[in-house]
C-alpha cells in the first residue's frame, strides 16, 4: 500500500519533470507561488491552510497532498486543518466532504 508520503514524493517528481519541460512557465509560477505563499498579515500555515480548502472543493487529490503537507511543515495542526475543511463543505457541499476526509487522512498520514 502506497503511503500519503510516497505520494507527496511522487506528485512532486511530476512537478519537477513538468517544471523541467517548460522552465520559462514555471518561473513565473514559482513567483506566484512566491508572492502568495509569503507570510505578511496571514501566516503561510494559515495560507496553506486556505489552498488545502480550495483543493477540497475543486476536487485536486495532488494538491491536497502538496498543501496539507506545507501547511503541517509551517506548523498547522489538526485543529486548524478541520476548520479550514469545515469551510470547505460549506463551500462545496458532499462531495466537499469526500475530499475533505482525504485531506484529513493524509495530515494525519503525514
Amino acid at each position: 500500500m502506497t503511503t500519503a508520503r510516497d505520494r507527496l514524493v511522487e506528485v512532486k517528481g511530476r512537478i519537477g519533470a513538468f517544471s523541467n519541460a517548460t522552465p520559462d512557465l514555471f518561473s513565473g509560477f514559482a513567483k506566484i507561488s512566491r508572492v502568495a505563499s509569503t507570510q505578511k498579515k496571514i501566516s503561510t500555515a494559515h495560507k496553506e491552510l486556505m489552498a488545502t480548502a480550495i483543493a477540497v472543493v475543486k476536487g485536486c487529490d495532488d494538491c491536497i497532498l502538496y498543501h496539507v503537507d506545507g501547511a503541517k511543515r509551517h506548523g498547522a495542526d489538526e485543529g486548524a486543518l478541520v476548520e479550514a475543511l469545515e469551510v470547505a463543505v460549506e463551500m462545496g457541499g458532499g462531495p466537499a466532504i469526500m475530499y475533505a476526509s482525504k485531506a484529513l487522512q493524509v495530515f494525519r498520514d503525514l
